[in-house]
């Protein structure tokens, strides 16, 4: 993975406009030509303008531009938030000189506050001038609210490149929040394609990490395909873009509010990869799991209670082997002496790795999460103030 590397055709500005007090809080991507586009969003049905507008516009498989504005979400502002969205996408187009319907634009940060419109329109009329090649490092920066960094990877697929910047702390459990992705490749892949590989890729990666297990209202996840570095084989593009959505999807762990380390749960054994999923994700969502981590307490037990609070009736705890990377402490109903093994595991793991084998069958499934900590706590509990 590399941060140097940039697909052809795409130019980039990042800029304030307004919306925060000082930093970044704009950017824009720009394809010299029309691109294959697709896109998925937040399931969340509380969700902003910016997702119930940014469906209709990926619909025809088609984007020129992207547009993120950070520091306010435009969730749960009516018709006026609405009209807004859309009057920022119709002046990037005809400054841009594309069609509105190529415009995909997102915003995130606090929920409830109406967008600065004039000041924001009177901001970005300077864009066209400020688009540069390569500069997709300040539009990971721009996108940011409370993440502790930027967050670029790049990687080649055959002759093409794919770039992807992300965004993402908190309110962090992707069901396709405050979590933003944006990937842009030079590779020619038509639109079906393009949203079947980046639907196979979301599904497998981002919607399997959680920080806190609130989905955003504004979760998006897009992808341009301008076509420049010719056709790449699809298998080899689907690799490379999977590849790339989990990297990425770490990094928005490791960014997270509070996080200090990343616990990463496989669920072996089970009966299909939906069984699978729902186990491994109870793991990395259960609160007392993720303070245990933090603490470096050797509560497997823990584990055992994630795994029975899904309520599904297979779950037989005389089949289940629980481990702490290759530390064993459960094996079908017999607990194993290993505590003083399991505190020195948890006290020397940057990722805690926590693998369970059920004894239902052959599917198998990997979700991410964080440990919680007081930072987290502090830093949501005064978010507004």
């Amino acid at each position: 993975m590399s941060k140097d590397l940039f697909p052809k055709g795409y130019l980039s500005c990042a800029k304030n406009v307004g919306v925060k007090k000082g930093g970044l809080d704009f950017t824009c991507v720009f394809s010299r030509k029309q691109a294959a586009g697709a896109a998925v969003f937040t399931r969340n049905t509380f969700c902003g303008c910016a997702v119930t507008i940014g469906r209709k516009q990926v619909e025809d498989g088609r984007l020129q531009a992207v547009a993120v504005i950070s520091g306010n979400a435009n969730v749960a502002t009516g018709q006026k938030g609405h009209d807004a969205a859309m009057a920022i996408i119709r002046d990037l187009a005809g400054l841009l000189g594309c069609r509105e319907n190529d415009v995909l634009f997102s915003s995130t940060g606090v929920i409830g506050v109406p967008l600065p419109l004039e000041k924001i329109r009177e901001n970005i009329r300077d864009v066209p001038g400020l688009l540069k090649d390569g500069n997709l490092g300040r539009s990971a920066e721009a996108i940011m609210t409370t993440d502790k960094y930027p967050k670029i990877k790049s990687v080649k697929a055959g002759n093409a490149v794919i770039t992807g910047i992300a965004k993402g702390a908190g309110m962090i459990e992707p069901n396709m929040a405050t979590m933003l992705v944006y990937f842009f490749t030079d590779a020619e892949v038509a639109s079906p394609d393009l949203d079947a590989a980046l639907r196979k890729a979301v599904n497998r990666t981002f919607n399997m990490i959680s920080i806190d297990s609130d989905t955003s209202t504004s979760d998006t996840v897009a992808i341009m395909a301008n076509g420049l570095a010719g056709p790449v084989d699809a298998g080899v593009f689907e690799t490379a873009l999977t590849g790339l959505c989990k990297e990425l999807a770490l990094e928005i762990i490791r960014a997270g509010e509070g996080t200090t380390r990343i616990i990463e749960a496989n669920v072996y054994e089970c009966r299909d990869y939906g069984q699978a999923n729902r186990f491994a994700k109870s793991i990395i969502n259960s609160p007392l799991v993720k303070t245990a981590v933090y603490g470096n307490d050797p509560n497997w037990g823990r584990i055992a209670m994630a795994l029975g609070k899904t309520f599904d009736p297979e779950v037989d705890p005389l089949k289940i082997r629980i481990a702490f990377g290759d530390t064993v402490v459960y094996d079908g109903g017999r607990e194993i002496n290993v505590r003083d093994d399991l505190i020195d595991y948890l006290k020397k793991a940057k990722v805690c790795v926590i693998n369970v084998f059920m004894g239902l069958g052959q599917s198998a499934a990997t979700a991410w999460g964080s440990d919680l900590t007081e930072e987290y706590v502090h830093i949501n509990a005064s978010y507004t103030t």
